[in-house]
């Protein structure tokens, strides 16, 4: 029996004690938030909540019972300031909390612009959504910062609602660090048909307002005239507390294979964390990897030492098109496109398929994920000639 502190209560940080207590755990389990609220979801922040469609209550991820249910002491609101790796305590304002066992389940945090403007968002926590929603009404003027997915959501739901949208991107074009050219001119072809302005190579130089935001200026001294201004710029993992820890850090908090960091007693799991797989380390910003390394890091906690390996996917809802993604397109030269009653991009590093972008075409997506997961990969030409996608199979 051994008492299991996790800190971060995301995504990955729910299904981590979940998993916990499914596998057999007998110790004491404690979940700490640092978010006043239970566990949520996050992908529907900027979209079908920012939206109306939602409601806050079907953002929870577990209801209130279960974690009573199961066991597991949920303490919301509790910011876990540092770790006392030799007494193995961790702080909590002033109660400190004992662990045989340290799950570092914290997440990222949103890159922000740096103003002091009233007016100026970003796409993260319930809170962040809350405090801008109101100002999505008819007629008013946002601009986004960054064009990548978070971005080009939150446009697609200011669109919508009948907003005059922006769209900054600093970068040569949209998505530049995430997509191909290809899946780059879809969305924007996508964007500019619902009215959107997208304007690419346009680096931010600062922000203009007297307490709130007037005005997105850009390099070239092109001013924008603006109601309020989301910056949709990247997420950066919660590293601060392992670090303070002394813990070993690349590009998030570095993990083994079974997710244990530098120090044995204490492991780190979803987004934070920085994993082997291959001859590189990844570190990945997704729900279904958030809840797949979690539940493999709880079994390897209750001693499975089972190496984790990620099969990546993700996804983007904008307007009536849902983006779905398989493998990662990181090395690629070639981009095959297909269009069968949906538009799929087909990614190959030589003749190895390694990710496909479907969008509203989930049998090309369902096709392309069983193929990389397989390590088979049909010949670009297949893929551009087949009938249909499952041909390729």
């Amino acid at each position: 029996m051994m008492d299991i502190v996790v800190v971060g209560a995301g995504q990955a940080g729910a299904a981590l004690a979940a998993k916990l207590r499914t596998l057999g755990a007998t110790g004491r389990i404690t979940l700490l938030g640092d978010e006043p609220v239970a566990p949520y979801q996050r992908p529907p922040l900027s979209k079908a909540y920012l939206l109306g469609e939602m409601g806050v209550d079907r953002l929870t991820l577990r209801a209130d019972s279960f974690w009573a249910a199961h066991g597991i002491e949920l303490r919301t609101g509790a910011r876990v300031t540092a770790i006392d790796r030799a007494a193995k305590v961790v702080r909590v304002g002033e109660d400190v909390l004992p662990y045989d066992a340290l799950a570092l389940t914290t997440g990222s945090v949103a890159r922000r612009l740096p103003t002091d403007l009233g007016g100026v968002f970003a796409v993260r926590t319930l809170a962040d959504v809350d405090a801008m929603k109101d100002r999505f009404v008819p007629g008013a003027r946002v601009v986004i910062v960054g064009g990548g997915y978070v971005g080009l959501e939150a446009a697609a739901v200011a669109a919508k609602l009948g907003l005059e949208v922006t769209v900054l991107e600093a970068a040569p074009r949209i998505l530049a660090r995430v997509a191909s050219a290809e899946t780059a001119a879809f969305f924007r072809d996508l964007h500019r048909a619902h009215g959107v302005t997208l304007l690419e190579g346009a680096a931010l130089s600062g922000l203009e307002g007297e307490g709130q935001v007037e005005a997105a200026v850009l390099a070239d001294g092109t001013r924008i005239p603006c109601d309020f201004v989301i910056a949709g710029i990247g997420i950066a993992p919660a590293t601060a507390l392992a670090e303070g820890a002394g813990l070993a850090l690349d590009n998030g908090i570095a993990v083994d294979a079974f997710g244990r960091t530098s120090d044995p007693a204490i492991w780190a799991a979803g987004d934070c964390a920085s994993f082997p797989q291959g001859a590189a380390r990844l570190r990945l910003e997704s729900v279904p990897h958030a809840i797949d390394h979690a539940e493999a890091v709880a079994a390897n906690m209750l001693g499975a030492e089972q190496p984790y390996v990620a099969k990546p996917w993700f996804w983007s809802d904008q307007y009536d098109v849902k983006l779905q993604i398989a493998g990662l397109n990181a090395g690629h030269d070639r981009v095959v496109t297909r269009v069968e009653g949906g538009t799929s991009f087909w990614y190959f590093a030589g003749d190895r398929l390694v990710a496909v972008d479907a969008a509203n075409d989930p049998r090309a997506y369902m096709v392309g994920k069983r193929l990389i997961e397989a390590g088979r990969s049909p010949t670009p030409e297949a893929v551009a000639t087949a009938v249909q996608a499952k041909d390729l199979l």
